[in-house]
């Protein structure tokens, strides 16, 4: 049999080990749609047995988090990390709380993490973790009781050279503040175990504002490839946390146009875009008390030209630029035929595996422009790396020096995507060149190990 055979051999085997875990079946095939045919037309440079390793991660971590909530009452969650490959550097990768999770989601984040760390050239592997723990509704001393819970039990698993977990959905300044306040009573220790934190306390600078921000330099920069810009864009987002505001706020410097904003209950649009006042009181709002968008509308300092949509659809009407900026598999079939009938040129994909495998190859049949969430959202990875740094040399960056190690990152990531995404004719298949970049370097580690 030939390598191809071989590989599809390994990819069934690992699908009959793992039946359920759709999220991660989807992930692996995404990579391998591509890696597949790339390591056929170049067989005698690899072993399928290495890629084989790859695909299996080296541990999964399960544990039960107890914590008492205000009325004194003994609550249980569970808790996962996922550590997948630390092939070229320490596991790296954000913890998620939110009660719908399950290991299929963390194996396929971690497995994602991994390429994507590869991506930024930075000695970082690739993993995920969190809990069903559900912190809506929860009030500051119930959600500091189960952060110390949680990190009681994740604390021997984690440390500055092993793994370094970030934050994630649900997991912002607030609980990483807990976490790593109780990791430091636990170990006597202050060092880089966790990244994501305050300034004050080790976090490096603009961490919060990484991956939105870093998905407008991947972008900008592919415009400015194709000597275009992304002045008098029209930009639809998803979402309303972290990425998309951030993504929002720096696109409004760059004078694009940011229609939309969503959560789970509706949709907030500016036919004429966003004021930046607007995204900064949003921001503000998001900081403090976590609400809902509909919550939000009346309180802005600035209403003009808004409109909230209980329900509505976040890609309705005519923009140039899609930015899921939500979570995964939001995009389905319908909503990618959808964005291509509004007239989008590029789907920009902001949040992790936002489109599911329908939507992608719609996007593949149109004349959209599909960029792949691993190389658009690894910017927040990329600072978190960069505060790895810090910590391990006890210094502190200026917020204009990380901000410039940022672009050039995120820079590097559209070359990498371009060298090995070029096709015929002279475009760039950016997924192809993404999942080959990335793949290329984490193989070249593992051969050293095990080839």
């Amino acid at each position: 049999m030939g390598i191809r055979d071989n590989l599809e051999a390994h990819l069934e085997h690992l699908k009959s080990t793992t039946q359920g875990e759709h999220n991660f079946h989807q992930a692996v095939d995404e990579l391998f749609d591509d890696v597949i045919s790339y390591v056929e037309q170049n067989e005698s440079e690899y072993n399928d047995q290495v890629i084989n390793r790859m695909l299996y991660p080296d541990r999964v971590i399960n544990f039960s988090v107890a914590w008492v909530d205000d009325e004194g009452g003994l609550q249980v969650n569970q808790g996962w990390r996922v550590q997948f490959n630390n092939a070229i550097g320490p596991y790296k990768g954000g913890l998620r709380l939110h009660p719908d999770v399950s290991l299929d989601d963390f194996k396929f984040l971690g497995f994602e993490q991994t390429f994507k760390d590869a991506l930024t050239g930075l000695p970082m592997g690739g993993g995920k973790g969190g809990s069903d723990f559900n912190p809506k509704g929860r009030s500051n001393p119930e959600i500091r009781r189960f952060c110390q819970a949680f990190m009681t039990e994740l604390s021997r698993y984690i440390g500055p050279d092993q793994d370094i977990p970030a934050g994630d959905i649900g997991v912002g300044g607030r609980e990483l503040g807990y976490m790593f306040g109780h990791y430091k009573q636990l170990t006597g220790k202050f060092h880089g175990a966790l990244t994501g934190k305050g300034p004050s306390f080790g976090g490096s600078c603009i961490r919060t504002e990484a991956t939105g921000y870093g998905t407008v330099y991947f972008l900008e920069q592919v415009l400015i490839d194709q000597d275009d810009e992304l002045k008098g864009k029209r930009c639809a987002l998803s979402g309303a946390g972290n990425v998309s505001l951030y993504c929002s706020q720096k696109l409004i410097e760059k004078e694009a146009v940011v229609l939309t904003l969503s959560d789970s209950q509706g949709v907030l649009r500016s036919e004429e875009g966003f004021t930046q006042e607007q995204i900064t009181d949003l921001i503000e709002l998001k900081e403090t008390n976590h609400g809902a968008l509909k919550d939000y509308k009346d309180t802005l300092s600035d209403t003009s030209g808004l409109k909230y949509t209980e329900g509505g659809d976040v890609w309705d009407g005519e923009y140039d630029i899609a930015i899921p900026s939500a979570t995964q598999n939001e995009v389905d079939e319908a909503e990618a035929k959808a964005i291509i009938k509004a007239g989008a040129k590029i789907m920009c994909q902001a949040a992790n595996m936002p489109c599911t495998k329908a939507a992608v190859e719609a996007f593949k049949s149109s004349d959209v422009q599909n960029l792949p969430s691993k190389a658009v959202n690894a910017g927040g990875v990329a600072v978190s790396g960069l505060e790895r740094a810090q910590n391990a040399m006890g210094m502190s960056w200026t917020s204009e020096k990380v901000d410039d190690e940022l672009k050039s990152i995120m820079k590097n990531i559209v070359k990498a995507c371009q060298d090995n995404g070029k096709l015929e004719g002279g475009k760039v298949d950016y997924s192809r060149g993404a999942n080959i970049a990335g793949f290329k370097r984490v193989y070249k580690a593992m051969a050293a190990y095990y080839g």
